[in-house]
């Protein structure tokens, strides 16, 4: 009979047999004990106990015995039967729901592998898409990073020219060496590029540091995808050993759990972690060569618009430059013809001096080596005064005339002043217009081109 669970189980007892010569046939199938006899001696009003025999006394047993001992082994004999027939059945049926059950184990265990496979593809085709995005995502920045070093590079040749026109405009002469809008302009690009130059360089050190952060997490999603690989090569192995597979053998230490395995959800956590950090580390990545690409658009934007504010600076000082030359050359010619007419003039007085008494030769000789006196040292003093009045004293007219020839001489002397000051502007503008116009414009010309700037070439 079966219990209630499919599985065999245990027949009922049967009841004790109780007439003397019962039929084999019809005794139930019951578990005897094992029970040891004693010899029955025959003491009773039959028995020859006591009787002299031919030296020794004899027991036997009763017939009834005899009959009872006989129906116990038949009953022990069917009973044995019984009970091994019921074990085979038994054995037999236990032996097919092991076979099932080990079958449904088995089914179960591999349908359980192809599941994990599965799990373990999916993990490892994102892990595997992360590091393909990882990489492309690196060379993408190893790319705007060159971008970087080459406009760091192209802003040496600016700030060159920046800092050489500023040390050639040094060398102007006075008054042109006066702090003008060029000086402010070249200042403002110097200023410019050194600040460029810090962004670039502090932007260079993000962008290796960022590469840096994608390889390490790429390395760590390889890893990742390595072991993935390796288990499900080895999970792939499992599902396809069979009971006819020929490479299976005993390993009873292996039905445990290793201490340092996980769980499931921390598998699963493992790798999503890693591919959200690294998710993480490649939109930072992205981001930054967004920032990387409007950084180099606006540092050549802002270059080339300073290099043309300098450039128009230069234009309009040199125009003003020649304009001032120009006026200064027209003031010269003037100056110089009024030189010679006052020459002429100044000879005209001495002359008529000359054609006075000789009393008034004393005075006037006073009068004319004092105006020689330099610079400063031309003071009308007391002494010019009292001469003067002697001379007034003398003859008014002479005294006129040497008053007059007195202006005219330091009218000349102004004009020739006045020459030697036209002559020298008109030189320190020539030189300021030759180092504005043919030094620092024409290197000038060297200013890279905004794809230069922009870190394209």
């Amino acid at each position: 009979r079966a219990d209630p669970a499919g599985r065999p189980g245990a027949m009922a007892q049967p009841r004790v047999l109780l007439t003397k010569e019962p039929a084999p046939q019809s005794v139930p199938a019951s578990d005897l004990p094992m029970k040891v006899y004693e010899v029955a001696l025959n003491t009773g009003a039959d028995s020859s106990s006591g009787l002299a025999t031919a030296g020794f006394r004899t027991a036997k047993y009763l017939p009834a015995e005899w009959h009872l001992n006989n129906s116990e082994l038949y009953h022990k004999a069917f009973a044995g039967c019984q009970q091994a027939e019921r074990g085979r059945a038994e054995a037999k049926d236990l032996a097919e729901y092991a076979a099932a059950a080990a079958q449904r184990a088995q089914q179960d265990s591999t349908a359980a592998l192809g599941q994990r496979l599965q799990d373990i593809h999916f993990w490892k085709a994102e892990l595997q898409k992360e590091i393909e995005d990882l990489d492309a995502e690196t060379s993408l920045l190893a790319a705007q990073k060159l971008r970087l070093e080459r406009a760091l590079d192209a802003t040496e040749v600016p700030y060159a020219i920046a800092t050489d026109n500023l040390q050639c405009r040094e060398r102007r002469q006075a008054p042109d060496l006066v702090g003008d809008e060029v000086e402010r302009e070249l200042l403002k690009e110097v200023e410019l590029i050194r600040n460029i130059q810090e962004l670039l360089k502090r932007t260079l050190m993000q962008a290796s540091n960022q590469m840096r952060l994608n390889r390490d997490h790429k390395e760590v999603c390889e890893m990742d995808w390595s072991d993935k690989v390796e288990t499900y090569n080895i999970d792939d192995k499992c599902g396809r050993y069979r009971n006819e597979s020929t490479n299976i053998q005993f390993h009873p230490s292996s039905v445990k759990f290793e201490e340092s395995a996980s769980m499931p959800e921390t598998w699963a956590k493992f790798s999503q972690d890693n591919i959200y950090r690294a998710e993480r580390e490649k939109l930072a990545s992205i981001n930054l060569r967004a920032l990387i690409d409007n950084i180099l658009h606006d540092i050549s934007e802002d270059m080339r618009m300073q290099c043309a504010a300098v450039n128009e600076a230069f234009a309009k000082n040199c125009e003003e430059l020649n304009d001032a030359k120009h006026k200064l050359e027209h003031h010269l010619k003037k100056i110089l013809k009024e030189i010679g007419d006052q020459e002429a003039n100044i000879a005209a007085l001495k002359q008529a001096i000359k054609d006075k008494e000789a009393p008034m030769k004393v005075a006037q000789t006073r009068l004319y080596d004092r105006s020689f006196r330099p610079n400063v040292e031309l003071c009308r003093d007391e002494a010019q005064f009292r001469l003067i009045s002697e001379v007034e004293e003398l003859t008014e007219s002479i005294g006129s005339l040497k008053k007059k020839l007195l202006e005219s001489e330091q009218s000349l002397r102004n004009l020739e002043d006045t020459r030697m000051n036209l002559e020298k502007e008109i030189a320190v503008k020539a030189n300021s217009i030759f180092i504005d116009r043919q030094k620092c414009m024409a290197y000038r010309t060297r200013y890279p081109v905004v794809l230069k700037l922009a870190g394209y070439q």
